[in-house]
Formats: C-alpha cells, sequence, structure tokens
C-alpha cells in the first residue's frame, strides 16, 4: 500500500494536462498501484468536466477552490489490494524493458548506480534518472539545486523524512537535505526528474559538485 502521494495540485495539474511527459509518467506510475490517488483524480477530471460545460455561467472564487482541494485532500484512502509486483509497469516497460535490474547501470558513487534516460524524453528540459541504491546500502548526503520528482519502482528507502516503499511518491527542492537508506532484502529503484543537477553536502563528497551534472 502507497503512504506517500503527489499534492492535489500536482493532480490537477496532471488532470489538466500541464505536466511534462517525465512528470506525467511519474504520476500514471503511482496511479497504476494507487486507488486513493485514482479517486481522487476522477473527482479532478468530473469536477472539470462541470466547470467546462458551465463556464460561461458560473465562476469559481478562491474560497470555494479551496474547499475543493480540502474536500479531496479529505477523501479517505483506499487499501490497494494487489500485489504490485504482480503487476505490470505499463508505460516505464515500453520504454526500459521487464527487468530494471539487468538495465546497463553505471555505478556513480559507493553503493549508488545510476541510469540517465534523458533522451527518452526529447525536448523536455528536465534531467531524467534511474537510481539505484544497493539493498542495505547508503548514498551520499546531498540537497537539491531545484527540483527533484522521484518514484519508487522497487525495493524501499529511508530518509529523515520516513520510509519509502514500492510505488510511494516525493518531491524535493533546495530546502531539503538527507542521505537515503535502502532497506535490506532487494536493491531500491526510483526515478527522478530533476530540474538541476543535486549538490553533495558530505564532507568530502561535497568535492565532486563540479563533476555532477
Amino acid at each position: 500500500m502507497t503512504s506517500h502521494h503527489p499534492e492535489s495540485l500536482t493532480l490537477m495539474e496532471f488532470s489538466a494536462g500541464n505536466l511534462s511527459d517525465p512528470h506525467a509518467l511519474c504520476i500514471r506510475l503511482h496511479l497504476d498501484q494507487c486507488p486513493h490517488c485514482r479517486s481522487r483524480v476522477d473527482m479532478l477530471e468530473s469536477l472539470g468536466a462541470v466547470m467546462m460545460e458551465q463556464q460561461d455561467q458560473v465562476s469559481v472564487s478562491e474560497s470555494a477552490f479551496d474547499s475543493i482541494l480540502a474536500r479531496i485532500e479529505s477523501e479517505p484512502r483506499q487499501e490497494n489490494r494487489t500485489h504490485s509486483a504482480q503487476r505490470p509497469m505499463g508505460p516505464l516497460q515500453k520504454l526500459l524493458g521487464d527487468d530494471l535490474n539487468s538495465l546497463p547501470w553505471k555505478r556513480q558513487l559507493g553503493d549508488v548506480s545510476i541510469l540517465d534516460i534523458s533522451d527518452r524524453f526529447p525536448d523536455q528540459s528536465e534531467q531524467v534518472v534511474l537510481q539505484k541504491l544497493t539493498a542495505g546500502g547508503k548514498a551520499p548526503a546531498h540537497t537539491h539545486r531545484g527540483q527533484e520528482t522521484t518514484i519508487v519502482l522497487q525495493g524501499a528507502f529511508a530518509d529523515n523524512k520516513g520510509v519509502f516503499h514500492q510505488w510511494d511518491f516525493v518531491v524535493l527542492n533546495e530546502k531539503d537535505e538527507h542521505k537515503p537508506v535502502a532497506l535490506e532484502g532487494d536493491d531500491c529503484i526510483t526515478l527522478s526528474v530533476l530540474s538541476a543537477p543535486l549538490k553533495l553536502t558530505g564532507m568530502f563528497t561535497r568535492m565532486l559538485n563540479p563533476f555532477i551534472r
């Protein structure tokens, strides 16, 4: 069961078709496994259809908009009873195939390997990367120069914000500093969309920042 979800405004942007292709992919992967967020998107799409039909007769005030968001946030979360490992990744499979572990990973630092797939999204400004953290391994402490949107595809990791399992969704920015640790049992693989390169903050690793794109 997913525990970390996109914000309602992000789902609204997705519903309106305003997200970039890489960000929309992260949302679609999460929605495929999260009935709670699917119901929120269904509500947003229904609301959007009504507003389009009545746009000449009805104007929505800011207070009404806030009330809608509050209602969406308060919707009870449904338990995902389908075992996620038995379900296909859909759009990600089309990009990368069935086996994430057999991809041509490149060792970056210590327990971290990466695969840059930005070229799969032509005309997009963000960097799109797969990151693999060895089971039980630690990533270097870092913060972000911009926004990083991440979805967990396999395994799980923990940091100062909590534990993130498969299909959990997280957004970080320059205010966030963390040092993810993969849980034992399985390598943790994530898909991340970065508006700018991360920034290493460790005593020794920070010297590598000029070489990180």
